[in-house]
Order: C-alpha cells, then sequence, then structure tokens
C-alpha cells in the first residue's frame, strides 16, 4: 500500500472532522489558511507540500439556507474553489474524490435517485454543488463524485444534535413528515471514503464518475426525530413528543427535495461498499452528543 497520505480539504465540516478521527496518520486535514478554496494557490501549495496519494474534498459551502442569502459566496467556495482543486490535481497527476449532494435532485423521483438520473436543483446550495460537479468533471478526469445526504455525528451542527438541543428545553417539537432521506453516520461514510480514496490510487483503476454514499434505509425527518429521541431516552438523555407537519407548513429560505433518497447499487458493484444502517450510527453518537447539550 502507497504509504503516501490522504490530503483531506476541510477540517471544521463533520465529514472533515470524522476523516481525521477515522482516517488517522493516514490522513492529513487542511482548512483555512492552509487549504483555502477561495485560494487557488494555497490548494497547490498543500499539493505540493503532501505528496498525496489522492485528494479528498471536504470543503465548501454547506449552509442550506444561507446560501440563498450569499448565492456570491457559495459559488466561490463550491464551484470556483473545487475547479481550482480539480486543476492542481490534474496538474500533479492526483485523483480527486470531491463530496456533493443530494440537492442536485429536485425531490420528484418517486424512488431513490441513481447516479445517472436527470439533476434540477430547486435551491442555490444545490445549483452551487451541480454547477460544483460540472467543474470538477471539465478539469480532471481521474475523480470520483459522492454525492451524500443527511449527514450526522457528534461533530458540528446536525439534526440530530438540534433535536436534542430543543428537547433540552421543550416538550413537544414540530418536524416535517413528508422530507424522506437516508441518514448517513459521518465516521462511517469518513471510513468508505478513506477506502474509495486509496482504491482510486492504484494502478489500472478506471471507473470514474458519479456515486452516492448514504446509511442502510430511510426514513422521514419526524420519524428520524422519534428515533432520535428514543435513542436519546436509552441513554439518558432529553426526549419530546414530535408533531408531524408538511414541508409546507414550515416554510425555509431554501427549498429542499422531499426524496432525498440515494441509490447506492454502482458504490457496492465498483467499490464493495455497503454502509451500516444509520440506526447503529445513532446509538454510538448519541451518548457524547448527550454529555455535550447538558453542559452547553
Amino acid at each position: 500500500m502507497d504509504a503516501r497520505p490522504v490530503l483531506v480539504i476541510g477540517r471544521t465540516g463533520q465529514v472533515a472532522q470524522a476523516l481525521a478521527h477515522v482516517g488517522g496518520a493516514r490522513v492529513v486535514c487542511l482548512g483555512r489558511p492552509d487549504a483555502d478554496l477561495k485560494n487557488p494557490a494555497s490548494l497547490a501549495q498543500a499539493l505540493d507540500q503532501n505528496m498525496p496519494v489522492s485528494v479528498i474534498n471536504a470543503g465548501g459551502f454547506t449552509l442550506v439556507d444561507r446560501a440563498e442569502a450569499e448565492p456570491d459566496e457559495a459559488r466561490r467556495l463550491n464551484v470556483d474553489g473545487p475547479r481550482a482543486l480539480a486543476l492542481a490535481c490534474r496538474e500533479r497527476g492526483v485523483p480527486l474524490v470531491h463530496l456533493s449532494t443530494d440537492c442536485v435532485f429536485d425531490g420528484d423521483l418517486p424512488r431513490a435517485y441513481r447516479p445517472d438520473d436527470a439533476t434540477n436543483p430547486i435551491c442555490t446550495y444545490g445549483r452551487t454543488k451541480l454547477d460544483g460537479e460540472h467543474a470538477v468533471a471539465q478539469e480532471l478526469g481521474e475523480h470520483l463524485i459522492v454525492r451524500v445526504s443527511w449527514i450526522f455525528s457528534r461533530f458540528g451542527h446536525n439534526f440530530v444534535r438540534t433535536m436534542l438541543s430543543l428537547a433540552s428545553t421543550r416538550e413537544d417539537v414540530s418536524v416535517v413528515s413528508d422530507q424522506v432521506g437516508c441518514p448517513t453516520y459521518a465516521p462511517g461514510l469518513a471510513a468508505a471514503l478513506l477506502a474509495m480514496a486509496q482504491r482510486i490510487a492504484e494502478p489500472g483503476f478506471d471507473a470514474w464518475g458519479i456515486y452516492h454514499l448514504a446509511g442502510q434505509g430511510e426514513t422521514d425527518r419526524a420519524s428520524l426525530a422519534r428515533d432520535i429521541f428514543a435513542s436519546s431516552a436509552r441513554h439518558g438523555g432529553p426526549v419530546a413528543r414530535v408533531s408531524d407537519v408538511p414541508t409546507s407548513a414550515y416554510p425555509t429560505p431554501a427549498k429542499r427535495p422531499l426524496n432525498a433518497r440515494l441509490d447506492m447499487t454502482r458504490t457496492a458493484d465498483v467499490f464493495g461498499i455497503d454502509l451500516p444502517p444509520w440506526q447503529e450510527g445513532l446509538d454510538e453518537a448519541m451518548p457524547v452528543l448527550i454529555r455535550e447539550i447538558a453542559n452547553a
């Protein structure tokens, strides 16, 4: 196995933190200013200094609602930055794993989305992420675009942490019940991404393109909230009653796809990867989250 590290662009996001936790000495995680998606020279320098076997881009503008008010910043981080990173990788012969999102779809399909299904983003975040996919593909042939969804972990901000925080101050919460997806535990996702990043550096790999990666099983957000509180109760944490509401009754600045389910068949066929059921990750993360919320 090549002893060179996998270089991760991003340091503070859920996936980047999980990659650092799971990968240990196998990964080098760099955030700003050492590897700034708005500074192409810093990206080139990071590649030259670390000489990675491959790169995972876990950075970007991920605040879905804020992207509606800051579209130019979202474009700089989700389109221009990945383009510059892909160009730097091409010039050095380094393959790239670029993370994308279920938000490139409109959510109208009645089944899980496959990598080759038509895209039609309905929010600024989704549009910039799709344009970022195109930018990477235009600049670098040796790339994987990995779309992920509904990420949660003990790191950073996510739906699980939000629900627990709400339950610590109120008895009832209203959660949309018509958005369906596949929750994804960041450490499990990170282990899979690391395996993919190492595999694509092997001689002869040629299955480039788009892949989907998410936890096994699907649920709606209201049902997920109930499962969160059930897990919290088992660990002595806060609980709340959940009232189902439609998305139309809970407007947000950005529209989100009602169907965020991702079909992982191609990922399993090419890489032999199936993430575990998301419920396992929920129970694993819960004790840490409960402690952190209690101490907040």
